[in-house]
């Protein structure tokens, strides 16, 4: 049985050529899941310059063109043999409404495309798609970089995190790595496991005998680390071609190993973001803006 039973689909119908629903509609014909497509619109400023009696009657024909726009897909998409339901909304909210449509819902899986947010704007506002990361009960697909022209992904990385002992990380990775072979078998698709070992000693190259100490704990760490991770791997019975323990800081081995293998998807996890973290994001929310690909958090 598929891991998907139920998909929820977050559109902003201004924008008609997002792949998001090309991506969602594959995987719902993949799966034979059912698939709700929810347009929300935030209200027009503009609207406010008209009378009262113009301003109601140029929403509700502003809803309305957008309502029959998405009937249209609808309907192709039903005529394919999908089990597709639609509505379109104005969202005042647009995190309360869509937490409350997962809320009401209960998918499988809720789907989504990037919303990119300039640099100097996510200093100062959290942007909607890490509110979301952070706040959303269920695994979260953001569809994002140009794909490889085909709506259902080819290649899907599981980057997991491991130390070397057992640790919270340990139920985490299984849940990455189960959500991730879920995902690829749906679409079959070929399964990668990445781990990026951020551990340098290059900064004690030059400090004499008391860094050639510390240098060759940090080469113990690091061995017991890519043991470690060679151990999950064996667990989940990833082929050895099919490993990558990398070093270096994580979102730019994860970024670059995406552009150069052509990846699709990569899976990741969330944590609750404390501290800094809040404002400066997570390795899985800076991910969102780097790899030139899509993004399915667990």
């Amino acid at each position: 049985m598929s891991q998907y039973q139920r998909l929820l689909l977050i559109i902003n119908p201004a924008q008609r050529h997002s792949p998001a629903l090309s991506h969602a509609a594959a995987l719902a014909r993949a799966s034979g899941a059912s698939l709700h497509i929810a347009a929300l619109m935030k209200s027009l400023g503009i609207l406010s310059l008209l009378e009262e009696g113009d301003r109601t009657q140029a929403r509700e024909d502003y809803l309305q063109d957008h309502r029959d726009w998405l009937k249209a897909q609808a309907a192709e998409l039903y005529a394919s043999g999908l089990d597709v339901t639609t509505e379109v909304a104005w969202a005042d909210d647009i995190e309360h409404d869509i937490l409350e449509h997962v809320a009401r819902i209960q998918p499988d899986l809720l789907i989504k495309q990037v919303q990119h947010e300039p640099a100097l704007e996510r200093a100062f506002f959290t942007p909607l798609d890490w509110h979301l990361l952070r706040h959303c009960p269920v695994p979260v697909y953001l569809v994002g970089g140009n794909g490889n022209g085909e709506a259902l992904p080819r290649r899907v990385v599981a980057a997991v995190e491991v130390s070397d002992s057992e640790s919270a990380d340990d139920a985490l990775n299984e849940r990455i790595i189960q959500q991730a072979f879920g995902f690829a078998l749906q679409c079959d698709a070929e399964l990668h496991l990445l781990y990026a070992c951020d551990i340098s000693a290059a900064f004690l190259e030059d400090l004499g005998g008391v860094a050639l100490t510390l240098s060759e704990l940090t080469r113990e760490l690091r061995e017991d680390l890519e043991r470690a991770f060679h151990r999950l791997a064996e667990r989940f019975g990833v082929p050895f071609g099919c490993r990558h323990f990398i070093r270096g800081q994580p979102v730019t081995v994860l970024s670059e190993f995406a552009l150069a293998h052509d990846v699709d998807v990569i899976v990741m996890g969330r944590k609750q973001s404390r501290g800094l973290s809040r404002f400066l994001g997570s390795t899985t929310e800076h991910i969102l803006y780097q790899a030139p690909c899509s993004v399915l958090a667990v």
